[in-house]
């Protein structure tokens, strides 16, 4: 995603999936300060993926724009935590 910053997805809300529109992003787990390392993850050409620290199960859509999640409050903006 050499296009601009890598997206960070965050789940606070202990959702069993998130949807997803970018196969190449971070999770952080919980808002800090409760949140795990911030892992990259790469769905390459799967088009799921499971978080190692958190276990959530993220499954991309193509329906979504890049970056965005549903739900919308996945999406972790480092200036709001």
């Amino acid at each position: 995603m050499a296009h601009g910053t890598t997206p960070h997805f965050h789940n606070t809300e202990g959702l069993t999936r998130i949807e997803v529109g970018s196969k190449e992003f971070q999770c952080v787990g919980a808002l800090p300060p409760f949140d795990h390392p911030h892992v990259y993850l790469d769905m390459g050409k799967d088009s799921e993926i499971v978080c190692p620290y958190c276990s959530t199960l993220f499954v991309f859509s193509g329906d979504l724009p890049e970056g965005t999640s549903n739900p919308l409050s996945a999406v972790f903006q480092a200036d709001a935590a």
